[in-house]
């Protein structure tokens, strides 16, 4: 028997359909989490001495990792396959094999990577159709579809959340083991895809505004608590909102986390590798520690949530010349201002704040990341000002700018 040990994503999922492809009936898959692979793997290594085993798209602690080295060293078959960074020391053994890049740039995943180990070695033929399902899988978990806008590697995982698991791994083998060219979904799938994506936009949309911010550990944190479309909520609140290091995704019901973030010198690898979890740089997970739930959970219980900004003004505008308006969660009203020097200033609650930026938007991060602020609506504007000048709405909306640039000379 061929024994598998994968994750439960698309990416383990794809890993799983080539072990069936290769092994027919011989393979045995085993869909993991980090927080049952280790409890796993040791069982079966204590129970089955001859079979051959293969663990994908995961890394065991280091105790399991030994009792693997062990288990080599007699002669029994052992291969690791990874490609998370987190996992770069399994390659000091002959059995491990972690590479995060090709040497083309391009990105990994362990379903790529456990098919070219497969054909390397013999055990499977090449397999165009394969391929194709496998570069989707690849584009999908290292988000490059985003880069290339190839929308069908999100499709296929989206259809993998709608079906269950079995289903979907049902329906690819059944797919890629009959004598077809190229790999595409079909006309109901696509259907089903189509209302699915409805979906997403209103959850993305629904728990945008539930996201508490917070300072953890010297990174400025975005809160949710989230139990599907993870990947796709977290991509769409950091694009949401770009001041935040990270968005923390707390599934309570599954005791799990999952962070997100699009900033180059945020590693959210490394930070779940600190509660004990791992992944690539810009999305990883982790079980929720006792220590995690005080932070992400007690902690914050009280705050507000965020607001996201205005996309409709047309008179309180980001980088205006007069001033650009923003208010917090207490009500504390900001305005950003560039000064005859060019460089821009914040007034806080009628005092100038001591700090100066050279751009508007290092001005900005500042604002949302002390102050949780927001671009406010025009007609909240309009309705402060109409409360303390004696002039009729359409004049204030006429001359918005000169009113505004004298208020702010005046402070």
């Amino acid at each position: 028997m061929i024994k598998l040990f994968t994750d439960i994503d698309l990416d383990g999922l794809g890993c799983g359909v080539i072990a069936k492809i290769a092994f027919g009936e011989e393979a045995n898959v085993s869909y993991c989490s980090y927080r049952n692979l280790n409890q796993r793997v040791e069982s079966f290594i204590e129970h089955n001495d001859q079979d051959q085993i293969y663990i994908t798209d995961l890394a065991v602690n280091p105790e399991v990792e030994k009792k693997l080295a062990d288990r080599y060293k007699k002669g029994k078959n052992v291969r690791m396959i990874d490609h998370h960074i987190t996992a770069m020391h399994f390659n000091e053994h002959e059995w491990g094999f972690v590479k995060p890049e090709y040497e083309n740039g391009k990105k990994t995943c362990a379903t790529s990577l456990f098919y070219d180990d497969l054909v390397e070695n013999g055990l499977m033929e090449k397999n165009p159709a394969l391929e194709e399902f496998i570069d989707l899988v690849r584009q999908y978990d290292t988000w490059e579809w985003e880069e290339t806008n190839n929308v069908d590697a999100k499709r296929l995982n989206d259809l993998f959340y709608i079906m269950n698991r079995e289903k979907f791994e049902e329906e690819m083998l059944k797919r890629l083991t009959t004598d077809i060219e190229t790999f595409s979904l079909n006309e109901m799938e696509n259907t089903l895809l189509d209302i699915e994506e409805n979906k997403i936009e209103r959850y993305i949309h629904s728990k945008s505004r539930q996201i508490v911010q917070t300072f953890i550990d010297d990174y400025c944190v975005g809160i949710v608590h989230a139990e599907q479309y993870l990947s796709e909520l977290g991509n769409a609140l950091n694009k949401i909102y770009p001041h935040l290091d990270m968005i923390a995704l707390l599934n309570m019901s599954g005791k799990k986390m999952g962070f997100r973030t699009i900033h180059d010198d945020v590693n959210v690898a490394e930070y779940a590798r600190s509660f004990g979890g791992g992944g690539h740089p810009k999305a990883s997970g982790c079980d929720m520690t006792s220590t995690a739930f005080e932070k992400f959970v007690v902690n914050v219980f009280e705050l507000s949530p965020l607001k996201p900004d205005s996309e409709r003004n047309e008179l309180n505008i980001k980088e205006a010349a007069y001033g650009t308006s923003y208010q917090n969660p207490k009500g504390e009203i900001s305005y950003i201002k560039a000064d005859k020097e060019g460089s821009y200033r914040i007034i806080h609650n009628g005092g100038i704040l001591d700090q100066s930026f050279t751009a508007f938007s290092e001005a900005e991060r500042y604002l949302k990341r002390n102050y949780c602020s927001y671009l406010r609506f025009d007609h909240d504007c309009i309705r402060q000002l109409a409360a303390g000048l004696p002039l009729p709405l359409h004049e204030i909306k006429e001359n918005y700018g000169q009113i505004i640039s004298k208020i702010l000379k005046e402070s």
